[in-house]
């Protein structure tokens, strides 16, 4: 799995509960990373929903432990600002600091024609210490939305309507790139979590497919509760070597 998924995508699906209440939330998981009979904590992630003039405003901080410091130092800041009647994004940034580098990444999206269309901003820093900056128009099929917003949509789903293999397929922009959003339903499953307990979930797929049809990382599996709230119990993504699991810890 591309590392950019992990860090953009995987951390914060758990902001479809954040958008359930109509008060600042603050929400707290675990990352473990396992790896046949290895299996540790390897990170921490806080989600808060706030209201904004515009609408919403979600932010996501994720930073890894201090053993995993020394392997990949993840210090990473993503904020989505989304309206609240239609759920279209408005703005979207992230601030990473991976590998004790900067970068940063910013989308302004316009929805005022039949495509989506947004304008993108990237900074990054480099081996060198030099800094590159650049800016890409870019285009897609409406609607569009960021990584944390696409949640708004996904969380008004309704997975009772949903038949077993039924998908839906929205578009999503990710730095300076278009992709499409394969959501497939895989019905409704027990789930056990960190803690031992086990709960009823809709557990559902990602996928992410670039220009072409290729596809642009490895599926994510996601268990979602199947009362109201739809809180994202658990997901699981693969990594190059084992994979990592992200835990609600209520």
């Amino acid at each position: 799995m591309k590392f950019k998924h992990l860090s953009l995508f995987l951390l914060f699906l758990i902001s479809i509960f954040c958008a359930t209440a109509e008060n600042r939330e603050v929400l707290n998981y675990v990352v473990t990373y396992k790896w046949g009979l290895i299996q540790k904590d390897a990170g921490d992630v806080t989600i808060t929903r706030t209201p904004h003039n515009k609408g919403y405003e979600f932010k996501l901080v994720a930073s890894s432990k201090p053993w995993a410091d020394k392997l990949y130092k993840v210090r990473d800041t993503l904020i989505s600002i989304a309206d609240k009647e239609t759920s279209l994004p408005h703005q979207y940034s992230r601030i990473a600091h991976e590998k004790n580098r900067y970068s940063r990444d910013d989308i302004f999206f316009d929805h005022s024609g039949e495509k989506a269309k947004g304008v993108a901003k990237k900074v990054r820093e480099h081996k060198d210490g030099s800094v590159s900056k650049s800016e890409k128009s870019i285009e897609g099929v409406s609607p569009a939305y960021d990584l944390l917003s696409v949640f708004f949509f996904l969380r008004n789903i309704d997975f009772l309507k949903l038949t077993k293999g039924e998908t839906i397929k929205t578009t999503i922009f990710s730095g300076d790139q278009v992709e499409k959003l394969t959501v497939s339903c895989k019905g409704k499953e027990t789930v056990k979590l960190k803690d031992k307990s086990e709960h009823e979930a809709w557990h559902i797929v990602f996928n992410f497919t670039s220009k072409g049809g290729q596809k642009s990382s490895d599926d994510i599996d996601c268990w979602i509760s199947t009362d109201s709230s739809h809180i994202p119990l658990l997901v699981i993504a693969s990594l190059p070597i084992g994979h990592v699991r992200i835990n609600y810890m209520g």
